[in-house]
């Protein structure tokens, strides 16, 4: 019969973390998996965030910038008893530094001018209708794509 030697004590080694030797340096496919995964996974949930971001800040640019066109619109005519002929009439009398451009086409050509009403009386402050009202009642951007709000920026 045979005997067996075991000694008290003494623990068996075992071990505990998979050592690579220097050779094998680098990931398995099975973390590189995981790791496209998950990036994949945070990349579907940020982009149509930002996507979302980026309409509404174009949307408070657009916002912005009709308030500012209504407004200057409004000095001008009070100022020079008429609605300019165009928005260069703005810039070159100083009333705007510059045409901005349209958010959504991307153009400071694209503007869409609205006449004044044929009503001389409604518009003009005097009581005698003026020989030219002017041209630009009010400013519409040229963008034929619809809000968030549901309304086309052409009717803004």
């Amino acid at each position: 019969m045979a005997k067996l030697n075991i000694k008290i004590g003494k623990s068996i080694p075992q071990k505990t973390f998979i050592h690579r030797s220097p050779g094998n340096k680098g990931f398995t496919l099975i973390e590189l998996i995981i790791v496209i995964t998950i990036i994949g996974i945070l990349a579907a949930i940020a982009i149509p965030n930002y996507q979302w971001s980026v309409i509404k800040a174009k949307e408070a640019v657009l916002s912005e910038d009709l308030y500012n066109f209504r407004n200057t619109i409004d000095q001008f005519h009070a100022d020079q008893g008429k609605y300019p002929d165009s928005l260069e009439d703005l810039k070159s009398k100083n009333y705007l530094r510059d045409i901005p451009r349209d958010p959504f086409t991307k153009s400071s050509e694209s503007w869409v001018l609205v006449a004044p009403p044929t009503d001389s009386s409604s518009t003009s402050t005097s009581s005698e209708p003026t020989a030219n009202p002017g041209k630009v009642y009010d400013v519409h951007s040229g963008s034929n794509l619809v809000g968030s709000t549901g309304t086309p920026y052409n009717e803004w």
